[in-house]
């Protein structure tokens, strides 16, 4: 049975590992090589303040031991589990492809609303690519519906239900979406979100295709409301 100090020290020790698989310069120490890689890392960005205080615990348990078989000080459970949990975020990362993975509902440019509302009154979906043909045009939510509707109303005599989507698409900021490839890490996803929202842009989903392009064929959604329950 390992002792708390063992499993910590043998999870900080592999990623140490990985950190110096992702530096030109191998001898660099730990805490510097977090802050070095935090911006080319996902998950070394989001764990950065933990690492840094797991490589102070690291010192003092290795520098203040009274033997080799004992330790000065014994982890506590919660932070054994976390960088074991970092450890393999790092090793073993989740990616979008299959947790995001679904068959996504899209349309064509050329439907009516009355179609698009029917399939958010069924299923509670509310962010919609829309195409023209194979050729996609952008992304249609709730919020631009609810903008249509709020302009459509005033200056339009034509029933709701029958306007074209293509009309409802003008509504839309084109930055509300981003494509991403499949083998694209749910960290990565998350910083998406979190950079376009620092620039003043709210992402309201990314679309996933095997490279990561708008031609190819569409294979799952990353909404904002899917990462907030990550």
């Amino acid at each position: 049975m390992y002792s708390n100090s063992e499993r910590f020290l043998s999870a900080f020790n592999r990623i140490e590992k990985v950190l110096k698989s992702l530096l030109i310069k191998k001898e660099m120490g730990f805490s510097r090589a977090v802050r070095v890689l935090r911006d080319e890392n996902a998950v070394i960005k989001r764990y950065t303040d933990d690492l840094l205080e797991y490589a102070e615990l690291r010192n003092a348990i290795v520098h203040n031991k009274i033997d080799v078989a004992f330790a000065i000080a014994e982890p506590h459970d919660s932070v054994v589990e976390q960088v074991e949990r970092i450890e393999r975020e790092l090793t073993q990362p989740r990616e979008v492809d299959p947790l995001f993975m679904k068959e996504v509902v899209v349309f064509q440019q050329d439907e009516p609303l009355a179609n698009m509302l029917e399939v958010v009154n069924q299923k509670g979906i509310t962010k919609f690519p829309i195409y023209k043909g194979d050729e996609f045009l952008g992304l249609i939510t709730h919020k631009g519906i609810t903008k249509w509707l709020a302009k459509g109303l005033r200056n339009s005599s034509e029933p709701v239900l029958d306007a074209r989507l293509t009309d409802i698409l003008q509504c839309e900021t084109g930055d509300n979406y981003k494509f991403i490839k499949s083998g694209t890490s749910v960290y990565e996803a998350i910083e998406i979100f979190k950079e376009q929202i620092g620039k003043g842009i709210r992402i309201e989903a990314l679309l996933i295709t095997r490279k990561g392009t708008k031609s190819e064929k569409l294979l799952g959604i990353v909404t904002n409301w899917d990462i907030m329950e990550v």
